[in-house]
C-alpha cells in the first residue's frame, strides 16, 4: 500500500467515526462538532485525490460557512439541547428506514456503475476555470436560491435572538 492509501484508510476512519457519532449523540451541539469532523474528513479525501478546488471548497464552505450557521442557529434559538428532547419511541422505525434507504442506494449504485466497467479509464478531470464557468452559467438560479436560503436563516436568527420575551422588536 502506499503512503496516499494508508493516508485515505486514516480519514475514512475517522470519517466513518464521526458520521455514525453524529447520529447517536445525545447532544445536539456536540452532533454539530461531529459534523464538522465528518464534513473534514470529506474535504480531506478530496484533497487526497488531488481536487484541491473541491476539496478547500468543501472545507471553507460546509465546515466554515453550513455547520457554523447550523450551531449559530441552535444557540440564538434556544433550542432544547438535553438528553430529554432526543429520546422518542421511533427508534425501530428509523432503524429500519434507514436500512431500507441503505439498500436503496446500494442497489442503485451497483446498477449504476457495475464492476465489470471498473477497467475503464476515469474521465479527464476538469479545471477550477471550467467549474466556475458551469456554475455561473449552468447552475447559476439553484446557487442563488442557495446564497438567497442561507441569507433568509441569517435573518431568521437574528431576528429570533434579538425578541425579549414577547415584546415587539
Amino acid at each position: 500500500m502506499t503512503a496516499q492509501e494508508y493516508a485515505f484508510l486514516v480519514v475514512a476512519t475517522i470519517g466513518s467515526i464521526a458520521a455514525i457519532a453524529v447520529v447517536t449523540a445525545r447532544n445536539v451541539v456536540h452532533a454539530a462538532l461531529y459534523l464538522v469532523v465528518a464534513l473534514l474528513s470529506v474535504g480531506v479525501t478530496f484533497l487526497l485525490l488531488g481536487a484541491e478546488f473541491v476539496g478547500w471548497v468543501q472545507i471553507l464552505i460546509y465546515v466554515g460557512a453550513i455547520v457554523i450557521l447550523f450551531l449559530f442557529g441552535l444557540m440564538l434559538t434556544k433550542a432544547p439541547i438535553g438528553r430529554d428532547t432526543l429520546d422518542n419511541q421511533h427508534k425501530l422505525l428509523g432503524a429500519v428506514v434507514g436500512v431500507l434507504v441503505f439498500a436503496g442506494l446500494v442497489g442503485l449504485i451497483t446498477s449504476a456503475y457495475p464492476l465489470a466497467d471498473a477497467e475503464t479509464p476515469p474521465p479527464t478531470p476538469g479545471t477550477s476555470e471550467l467549474l466556475g464557468r458551469v456554475l455561473f452559467e449552468d447552475y447559476v438560479l439553484p446557487f442563488e436560491a442557495v446564497s438567497f436560503l442561507l441569507l433568509a436563516a441569517l435573518v431568521g436568527a437574528i431576528v429570533l435572538a434579538r425578541k425579549d420575551d414577547g415584546e415587539p422588536s
